[in-house]
């Protein structure tokens, strides 16, 4: 352990309008479903289980999933996107970032000479039920500034539209012609993610807020992932935390695996004892709450602090990391449909609806 210091375009008078202008069009139909007026995060998830997805997701776009710390945000749902007509959408946003280039946009790092080119793809194999909508790929490619003449165009920009395990309740009571990919990373220059996100909101009657990851999601990621070190070992399990003070003081905890392993054993031993298979495949926020409240006590006996004072602002093992401020990286396939699949509930939570 060691311790240290937009707007959204109306394009028509009918239905087709944005999603959040539509709530009040259509309130008689949206506005007393219970997926909509009783949202709340789940008190209780399904423990993880590892997906072999290297089977069904492209190699190519796998490594990118894994590789990239995504800038996270929410997207209200999309009016008539569709999944067959990426090639166009494709020609579409590298239009409409070439329009923006000659504005002055998003050229701060890039050859001005050199155009931007999009490509738009679909993620086989990333659903979890036939509600959710297929996870679609966006990569914009371009030569850095000062790149020889003969260099290719790399890859500058990355994308991703994802709903893993959404409810289907609410999925189902959306209007028609809506699809919903709540989940929005980004990879890349901030201007080209803000000329990206016009366009959607252009084209597709949506707009986007900043998604972070809650305290309470936060503790549920250390969880979960710790859940998973018998399979795949975590390696460490790291938090920081910020405490207050004059200067505030930033509290790095790293906690040894098999540490963080034999606690989390122990409180799901107590729950265990509860007996029945469905008890032991469940991981419920009490638990949560007191593996926490465990890393807590620890940290307090040796350093007489306590973190309950303070605010959780990043945590970390192998198998990902994630930052309150809504970075987030998954570093191992074999999880990435259940890390997912929580932070598609935590967009769908954050959006205002």
């Amino acid at each position: 352990m060691e311790r240290h210091r937009n707007s959204v375009t109306s394009k028509s008078k009918s239905y087709r309008m944005s999603y959040r202008s539509s709530l009040g069009a259509a309130a008689s139909r949206l506005g007393l479903t219970p997926a909509l007026t009783g949202r709340r995060l789940d008190t209780r998830r399904r423990a993880p289980k590892s997906h072999n997805i290297t089977e069904k997701v492209n190699p190519e776009q796998l490594a990118l999933l894994t590789k990239t710390e995504w800038q996270l945000s929410y997207v209200t749902p999309l009016y008539r996107f569709r999944h067959t007509q990426l090639k166009s959408y494709s020609g579409q946003l590298s239009a409409f970032i070439a329009a923006g280039k000659q504005q002055g946009l998003a050229v701060e790092v890039f050859d001005p000479q050199t155009a931007f080119r999009v490509s738009f793809s679909v993620v086989q194999g990333m659903t979890e039920s036939d509600d959710d909508a297929d996870t679609v790929l966006i990569q914009i490619h371009s030569k850095p500034l000062f790149a020889r003449q003969d260099e290719p165009q790399k890859t500058v920009w990355s994308g991703l539209l994802t709903c893993v395990n959404a409810n289907p309740e609410y999925l189902r009571s959306l209007p028609e012609y809506f699809i919903c990919l709540p989940l929005f990373g980004s990879s890349g220059a901030e201007g080209l993610t803000a000329l990206v996100k016009s366009w959607f909101q252009q084209s597709f009657d949506c707009c986007f807020g900043p998604l972070e990851i809650s305290h309470t999601s936060l503790q549920w990621l250390m969880a979960l992932w710790t859940n998973c070190h018998t399979e795949s070992s975590i390696q460490h399990l790291k938090m920081i935390w910020t405490l207050p003070a004059v200067p505030p003081l930033q509290v790095t905890y790293t906690v040894n695996p098999e540490d963080a392993w034999e606690l989390w054993s122990s409180v799901r031993k107590t729950r265990d004892k509860r007996g029945g298979e469905e008890e032991e495949n469940c991981i419920d926020i009490e638990e949560v709450t007191s593996f926490m409240q465990g890393l807590k006590s620890h940290f307090y006996r040796h350093f007489k602090l306590d973190l309950s004072a303070g605010s959780l602002n990043q945590v970390s093992t192998a198998l990902g990391s994630a930052k309150s401020s809504g970075r987030m990286k998954i570093s191992n396939s074999r999880y990435m449909i259940t890390t997912l699949a929580l932070l598609t509930e935590c967009a769908l939570f954050k959006m205002p609806i």
